[in-house]
């Protein structure tokens, strides 16, 4: 079996993120192009650390911000509210700094109410980073960068500040999840369980090719799941590496399997007889 064995098959729980091909309509291309136009005339920056695209991240921001503040409260600014007897109303704005990924840090105005009940969504309270900052992040740090790499390459392209500590927060969620997705509980009964090995680069000191083993189990109802990764030193791993696997495996809920299919796995076959 080969990498391309994986192609299909589930993995760990995330939100699928949807990428449209959407284009912009005639009106606001011609709008964009004015405001280009503008700010040529200027002679301001396009993309710079105070450029145009900065400030229609920001206006883009505060305006999604202010409709979330008309859908909580019931009413457009500047109007009285239909809610009889609620009270609460505007209470000014707050100044906030939030890192993106496409203009860097970008300074906006939130709005507040009198309540304090308003709970942005594009801008979540004691957010300070967009979600494509996390991602990035976690991105760069799976190939292989330190945190002081990371924290270079935020200053050096978006042109904004993230220490290093903050870059282990945003990683070390992952950690938290790979954990709970590793532990959860498995199916009783699998009609095969296909056991086969990726390499993925891994910084050890420094970076190089290491084995992760993954089981692929197959439900009783054709339904494929991954059901764990573990990582490997090197191939040909021994007897009592595979009786830890399939020990966990058991842990888990399987008490039974129909089939365990491998190629090549020395120390497996004799494991799986002896254990599942």
């Amino acid at each position: 079996m080969t990498e391309a064995t994986f192609k299909g098959m589930s993995s760990m729980p995330k939100e699928a993120k949807k990428r449209t091909s959407a284009r912009a309509t005639p009106g606001e291309r011609a709008a964009v192009a004015e405001l280009v136009r503008a700010a040529r005339a200027r002679g301001e920056d396009l993309t710079g650390p105070e450029g145009l695209l900065k400030s229609i991240t920001a206006t883009v921001l505060e305006s999604a911000l202010e409709e979330e503040m008309v859908e909580h409260l019931g009413h457009e600014k500047h109007q009285p509210s239909d809610a009889a007897g609620s009270g609460n109303i505007r209470n000014g704005t707050r100044t906030k700094t939030v890192l993106t990924d496409t203009a860097g840090e970008v300074t906006i105005e939130v709005p507040r109410d009198r309540a304090g009940t308003f709970a942005p969504v594009i801008v979540k309270k004691r957010q300070r980073r967009l979600n494509d900052v996390d991602a990035v992040a976690i991105s760069l740090y799976a190939k292989g960068l330190t945190t002081g790499e990371i924290s270079a390459h935020f200053a050096e392209v978006y042109g904004a500040s993230i220490c290093k500590d903050t870059i282990s927060r945003i990683t070390d969620k992952v950690l938290e999840e790979m954990q709970s997705w590793s532990s959860r509980p498995l199916q009783r009964v699998y009609a095969a369980i296909f056991i086969d090995a990726i390499y993925v680069k891994v910084r050890d000191g420094q970076v190089g090719n290491q084995p992760f083993y993954a089981a692929i189990g197959v439900d009783l109802d054709g339904r494929r799941d991954v059901l764990g990764l573990w990582a490997g030193q090197g191939g040909g791993e021994s007897a009592k590496f595979w009786m830890s696997v399939l020990t966990d495996l058991k842990n888990r809920g399987i008490k039974d399997v129909f089939f365990i299919v491998c190629d090549g796995l020395k120390g497996l076959p004799g494991s799986s007889q002896s254990r599942v």
